[in-house]
């Protein structure tokens, strides 16, 4: 799939923003801590990404009930959901010089149709060193999900399926989308939000 950007303009992929809040101490210290143990800037985005992948649950695999949204509550209590997950990984690499944005699949909430549908999110991420643009899944890898680091071959959590009407949006968009940071900011409990309080479109 041919990716598109909302803006031309590479800077606005590296604000800072309530959601992304790379300013904060917490993630400025891990970021600097990656980046430092990273012999180039394709090595600092797989392991900012991994990091994120590995190291911060995904709130439905645990069955918690807290929701976090900014990036530096995700990174602090270590989990949330795709929605704060690519608000860290964003985070991390914004505050290291690397352009990041946001992308979306609707998905089925379970295996079939009937379950409904939400919107997943991931990252785009501009690699300066190879003048491309990817994709990351941080969502966390668990039985039959396996995304990984790939600069060829895109390697994400879920493969769209068009037969379910399943969509793969093409946009890197600048900033998290305003129905998915109102879903967390709007809910007081994960697994009921998860269940009944996802968008199911942009």
């Amino acid at each position: 799939m041919e990716l598109t950007c909302e803006s031309s303009n590479l800077d606005d992929y590296l604000e800072e923003t309530e959601e992304v809040d790379y300013g904060h101490f917490s993630i400025k210290d891990i970021s600097s801590e990656l980046y430092s143990q990273s012999l180039n800037e394709i090595e600092f985005v797989k392991s900012a990404f991994e990091f994120v992948r590995d190291n911060i649950s995904h709130s439905w695999d645990i069955q918690s009930s807290r929701i976090t949204c900014r990036a530096s509550e995700a990174l602090f209590y270590q989990e949330g959901i795709c929605y704060a997950k690519s608000n860290l990984l964003c985070a991390l690499l914004r505050c290291q010089g690397i352009p990041a944005g946001f992308c979306y699949q609707r998905l089925t909430l379970g295996d079939t149709p009937d379950t409904g549908y939400v919107i997943h999110a991931l990252n785009g991420v501009y690699l300066r060193s190879i003048g491309k643009w990817i994709r990351l899944d941080a969502r966390g890898n668990k039985k039959g999900v396996d995304a990984q680091f790939s600069l060829k071959e895109e390697k994400l959590a879920f493969p769209i399926r068009e037969v379910y009407e399943e969509i793969d949006y093409p946009v890197i968009y600048r900033t998290p989308n305003t129905k998915t940071t109102t879903a967390l900011l709007q809910s007081s409990d994960c697994i009921k939000m998860y269940l009944y309080g996802l968008p199911s479109d942009l």
